[in-house]
């Protein structure tokens, strides 16, 4: 029997405003969106009368392995990189720069082309070997995570302007918990999807996003003009 799933999502916040919090701190775009990620699930858990300190949750990042000039193609061509995302921080710098530091490991490691020759070469096989592979990589995360840049400039149709837009993260095996990030018409929204008895209420995780990005937000802007960490 497949598990239920919850959806949750939550309204954009200005992509420029995570980019000047990026600028000030010295780290990239996704860096600043998984920390929030990570604090609001830690942030959750608090409210909840659990104690995450010290605690991780290692999810699974999937990481492009298209050349830039190659990006007209069809078809999908990424890897897979499991990204231990610290909830256990509540200082929201540094769990900043332990997501910073984590994420540049992972950009030169061989793990995800690693990962993607291993999918390749399992979708030659008979469905049950495939659900064999498929098994050990979700016995080896907790979630899915992904950020999709979408189109800067909202779409319009028929005369008619698409406010919002979101997708669900695919996720094989027992995977219990996926996270979508996509930016859209100079927003960017998070969505969450997750199996009801793992997590029945994903809308509270994703109501804790805004105010942990307002914290790093409040930060940067405390810094003296001009300057970087």
């Amino acid at each position: 029997m497949k598990a239920c799933k919850v959806v949750a999502w939550g309204e954009p916040i200005p992509l420029d405003a995570v980019k000047l919090v990026g600028k000030a701190l010295n780290c990239s775009v996704n860096d600043v969106l998984l920390t929030c990620v990570a604090g609001a699930i830690g942030a959750d858990l608090r409210a909840r009368g659990d104690d995450p300190a010290g605690k991780e949750i290692r999810a699974m990042v999937p990481v492009n392995l298209r050349a830039p000039g190659d990006a007209w193609q069809l078809g999908n061509r990424f890897g897979l990189a499991p990204l231990v995302l610290p909830v256990g921080i509540a200082n929201p710098i540094e769990r900043l720069y332990a997501v910073r530091r984590r994420m540049g490991e992972l950009k030169g490691s061989t793990q995800p082309l690693l990962a993607y020759a291993i999918l390749a070469m399992t979708g030659l096989f008979v469905k049950p070997v495939q659900d064999f592979v498929l098994g050990l990589f979700a016995k080896k995360t907790t979630a899915v995570m992904t950020n999709v840049p979408g189109p800067a400039e909202a779409l319009k149709l028929c005369g008619a302007t698409l406010r919002q837009a979101m997708f669900w993260v695919p996720a094989s095996g027992e995977v219990g918990v996926g996270v979508s990030i996509l930016s859209y018409g100079g927003g960017v929204q998070v969505g969450l999807i997750t199996d009801a008895a793992l997590c029945p209420h994903p809308q509270a995780i994703i109501d804790r996003f805004a105010p942990e990005f307002d914290r790093l937000l409040l930060l940067a802007l405390m810094l003296p003009w001009g300057e970087a960490v």
